[in-house]
């Protein structure tokens, strides 16, 4: 299947100083549809010497667009969401052919979230704002400077490679940086398709740079480079610790968004119905591939058995099919690796917990694998420990607030939770003791751009989205007059001389 921008990037997955050009690996990789394993576009990998030039064309850059103001950044990101909206549809087709995510995600979430966050971004360029100018001394004028730190270094994951480039895109920019993205080799085109739809609105060439490689050859370059300075990742917690271990190298800032393995805690009064279809949806988003993702439900015992009988007959009614019909629900996964992984983890559970439904994979050449809810594991088990990215959520029963909240807590992630509750206090407690870096009430998933998005814990550190973001891309710098116009002054007594 071609989709509709695919002749635009017949010139190759490098995005370097406003064009796009092949990479100089010598390598070549396939973009496989999930959905049907075949080959949608092939590109040659960006080697050690794509980087390099990359960020060469960043730097080059970043005086320029740093100099300029924040006006003038607003005013280019404001022309880059209206041609991203003019564009929506061949972004949805791009970013499910290369995802297998279903159309429907891509028209109402990935690409309308893309415009929005940018359109945010278009006006949080006009407030970087610092703490007010006063005298805090008495005998000085003191006022904090925001400035942008450089040459920003990124690395974005495949589950939502749109949403994430612009996640790791729009705040570097409009704080005034410069940034080379690499996204991953599976799911590059969306990508590409964000930088090039940047030039056209007229953001100048080299701001924002694609480099489209492995992560051994070019991630780890990217991260190492002497030249930039800061590092953005989100992808899995054993991939940030490598990444974390590179940047430390050449002492650049780090922000790190992680994995998750997000508690779902059900009290006993809530609405069951509300909850069960909030842990459907909340489980099965992007077929699970979402570090958010409902994975963990803690039911109190009262409404366990119904939670988990409502929440199988909800499950059993996703459709699972071919992510461009009309009434697919469900896609693959992002490849048959990732679907053999995750039936491992099934299987593995059928030893120690029951598989209430699903647990298998349709006949298909696709990627494809049936909602799982699984029942009765311990909460040492690995299914509940571990991050399984895929459509699998594990329900555990408790008694006691305490006893749920505890159990919510442990895990080493600490990225999204939500609670289930019609009491005020109950929600406020759990608001307070869950330790993640969002927690929804009575919902789970929805995210919007003026909100930060960020873990605690395992999960990493540092903001995505918001004017929060602004603290991971701009350095803050105290200037401060004086205002005696006294040469001797009284505290150099402290150190030389006499009163």
């Amino acid at each position: 299947m071609h989709f509709p921008a695919q002749q635009r990037l017949a010139a190759g997955a490098q995005y370097i100083d406003g064009r796009l050009c092949p990479g100089t690996s010598g390598r070549t990789h396939d973009v496989i549809d999930p959905a049907t394993g075949d080959t949608v576009y092939t590109y040659e990998l960006a080697g050690p010497d794509d980087v390099d030039a990359a960020v060469a064309a960043a730097k080059a850059a970043f005086p320029g667009w740093a100099g300029s103001t924040p006006g003038e950044r607003s005013d280019a990101l404001h022309r880059f969401a209206a041609v991203l909206a003019e564009r929506a549809e061949e972004f949805a087709q791009a970013e499910s052919l290369q995802c297998g995510k279903p159309l429907k995600l891509s028209r109402e979430f990935d690409v309308p979230g893309t415009i929005d966050n940018t359109a945010f971004f278009a006006g949080a360029a006009r407030h970087l704002a610092g703490q007010s100018a006063g005298e805090y001394s008495g005998d000085h004028t003191s006022y904090v400077r925001r400035e942008p730190i450089g040459v920003v270094g990124s690395i974005a994951p495949w589950n939502y490679p749109l949403q994430m480039a612009a996640w790791k895109i729009l705040p570097a920019v409009a704080a005034g940086n410069t940034i080379v993205l690499k996204p991953a080799e599976l799911t590059p085109l969306t990508s590409l398709l964000f930088a090039e739809a940047a030039t056209a609105a007229g953001i100048p060439d080299g701001v924002i740079n694609i480099v489209t490689g492995t992560g051994k050859e070019a991630g780890e370059h990217l991260v190492g480079h002497p030249d930039v300075a800061m590092t953005s990742f989100t992808g899995s917690t054993a991939v940030g610790k490598r990444v974390a271990e590179v940047a430390t190298a050449t002492v650049k800032r780090l922000h790190l968004e992680l994995g998750g393995k997000a508690p779902f805690v059900v009290f006993d009064d809530a609405d069951v119905e509300a909850a069960a279809h909030g842990a459907v949806a909340g489980s099965l988003i992007n077929t699970g591939q979402d570090c958010t993702a409902a994975t963990r439900a803690y039911v109190q015992r009262p409404l366990y058995e119904a939670f988990v009988a409502r929440t199988k007959e909800l499950m059993e009614s996703v459709r699972v099919g071919d992510p461009f019909a009309g009434d697919t629900d469900l896609g693959p996964l992002i490849s048959h690796a990732q679907r053999d992984r995750v039936a491992g983890f099934v299987e593995r559970a059928r030893g120690y917990a029951r598989i209430v439904t699903g647990g298998e994979a349709p006949k298909s050449d696709g990627a494809y694998y049936r909602p799982t809810l699984i029942a009765d594991a311990a909460q040492d088990s690995e299914v509940v420990q571990s991050e399984i990215f895929g459509p699998v959520l594990v329900v555990l029963p408790f008694d006691s607030d305490d006893e749920g909240l505890a159990l919510a807590n442990d895990t080493p992630y600490g990225l999204a939770a939500s609670a289930w509750t019609r009491d005020v206090f109950r929600a406020n407690r759990a608001t307070r003791e869950i330790k993640a870096g969002c927690v929804w009430v009575n919902d789970h998933i929805p995210i919007i751009s003026e909100m930060p998005h960020g873990g605690h814990k395992a999960s990493g550190f540092g903001k995505d989205m918001s004017v929060y973001s602004f603290e991971e891309y701009t350095q803050v710098k105290h200037v401060m007059y004086d205002n005696t116009a006294v040469a001797a002054k009284d505290w150099h007594r402290t150190i030389f001389g006499d009163r």
